[in-house]
């Protein structure tokens, strides 16, 4: 850790702008904090990973909640509530330091669902691992998506409360337990007659995030495309033309198949090429990469080992074999629907000679600005409608609308410069192909910038053998402990260009 700050530290007095910063006795004070707390801020993210909250399963909606309430109330927020909506419930809380400025937090902490049989190590045990070239890691489900980059956030908070150091700004917290399947009714949180005021008056919103390469460079999005998950559901008795149920695969003479129905209909979602929206009016309101990102994304692709990239992913080749500058442009700019599986009929061992009487298909489409989450529904059932398709069902699980934050916005600025002071290196990307609800706050009423931001490592989201960056052997890259003093400067960052202003 010390190595990390001395070479960061160094830079920093080379570089750039000294900002207001702790005095040398409170920096002290905080960083011996953190580290006296690193072994019970690790056990703290191993019991976190030890209770999962499992939207899409119903798993510990209410149970997660109250969780996060308890984990706000330890780090030194005054006061922290359950926020009931009509689904799964979240969390608001308030940490009054008396300062002139406000920041807002954003946390989840569901997580996606996971096979144990997939796993080098049981998925909520949370085992340490030694990671060699890295360091010490945790393995398990939400290790980095986003339980570890928020334990460090909360690492530094109880850096604060022990050592009776003042926080330079206020913090305003809001947490969900339904992000993974679209943050469906995360707006009835924020919009609360109790938390929108509490949330109004923040200079921005950051959800911690793990964004360092293994080079130790950071990207720093500024925005994110949307996202809609779909459900599309085919059935003979809807349908009116296959069985109500499973019927002997022989009556395919004569009756027809709510599986060849299905996939019939999702053909016409793409051309021919089988990747570009064929939807009436997808494109209709698509805002076009301005020059500025472009030049973003070109700077990005220089930086980056194209040969590395794919094999990370398993991939031999982009679409139409084109370069690495031009598949991140397309990858920053592309409205995509995409088929994520297909369920109809026997799925199990061998074969059993069934007409099914059912088929469905999971689906999600990403959308960029100026789209929207509403318009891109109605848009596709108008389609499935106008095709043919009427019948099938249409169930929306969860979406949201892209996000976009100014690269000039105070809170970009202020990420930057502490980036800056630290000494490590990032670059600006347009916006992240993957997607978190921070239209919410972006969009109306609240129009505040919001990104995802911090230091540190980690991989596997979605995935078995999903891991967090605990202890870094490499200097360029953080540990938990050098996450949590950067997000310490970062405040002291916010709360400088606030007075500056």
């Amino acid at each position: 850790m010390r190595k990390f700050w001395l070479m960061a530290a160094a830079a920093a007095v080379l570089s750039t702008p000294v900002v207001a910063a702790p005095s040398a006795k409170d920096r002290a004070a905080l960083s011996g904090a953190v580290k006296a707390a690193h072994a019970t801020s690790v056990k703290r993210l191993q019991n976190w990973i030890a209770l999962p909250t499992i939207a899409n399963m119903g798993i510990n909606h209410k149970e997660g909640a109250e969780y996060m309430r308890q984990l706000a109330l330890d780090a030194g927020f005054q006061q922290a509530k359950v926020i009931t909506t009509d689904g799964v419930p979240g969390v608001f809380a308030t940490l009054d330091a008396g300062a002139p400025t406000t920041m807002a937090i954003y946390f989840m902490y569901d997580v996606k669902h996971y096979d144990p049989a997939e796993w080098s190590s049981p998925p909520l045990e949370a085992r340490i691992v030694d990671r060699p070239g890295e360091g010490k890691a945790i393995v398990g489900r939400g290790a980095v998506n986003q339980k570890g980059p928020e334990s460090a956030f909360l690492a530094m908070l109880h850096a604060f409360k022990d050592s009776k150091t003042k926080l330079p700004v206020n913090l305003v917290l809001v947490a969900e337990g339904e992000e993974e399947i679209g943050s469906t009714h995360f707006s009835q949180i924020v919009l609360n007659p109790e938390v929108k005021p509490a949330i109004e008056k923040a200079v921005g919103v950051i959800i911690p995030s793990a964004s360092q390469g293994p080079d130790g460079d950071v990207t720093l999005s500024l925005g994110a495309k949307g996202v809609v998950e779909l459900q599309l559901i085919s059935s003979g008795e809807k349908w009116g033309r296959g069985p109500k149920n499973d019927i002997h695969s022989s009556n395919m003479a004569r009756v027809e198949n709510p599986a060849w129905h299905l996939v019939k209909a999702l053909n016409t979602l793409v051309a021919d090429d089988g990747y570009t929206p064929a939807v009436e009016g997808w494109f209709e309101n698509v805002k076009p990469l301005t020059a500025r990102q472009k030049q973003l994304i070109a700077e990005n692709a220089a930086s980056t080992d194209e040969a590395k990239l794919k094999a990370s992913m398993g991939v031999q080749h982009w679409i139409k074999d084109e370069d690495l500058r031009t598949s991140l442009e397309r990858l920053a700019s592309q409205p995509t629907i995409n088929i994520q599986g297909i369920v109809s009929g026997y799925t199990g061992p061998g074969g059993k000679t069934v007409l099914p009487g059912r088929a469905e298909a999971k689906i999600d489409t990403r959308l960029v600005p100026d789209m929207s989450k509403d318009e891109m529904v109605a848009k596709l059932k108008a389609h499935l409608a106008k095709h043919g398709f009427g019948d099938i069902e249409v169930n929306v699980t969860g979406g949201y609308s892209p996000t976009q934050t100014d690269e000039n916005s105070a809170l970009i600025k202020a990420e930057t410069l502490t980036l800056k002071n630290a000494g490590i290196n990032y670059t600006l990307y347009p916006r992240s192909a993957g997607s978190w609800p921070g239209v919410v706050f972006t969009g109306a009423p609240l129009n505040l910038p919001a990104g995802q931001y911090g230091i540190g490592r980690g991989n596997g989201a979605h995935a078995p053998n999903e891991w967090f960056l605990i202890e870094s052997s490499n200097p360029k890259v953080a540990g938990l402990d050098e996450q949590a003093m950067l997000y310490a400067d970062f405040l002291y960052t916010v709360a400088d260009l606030a007075k500056k202003k």
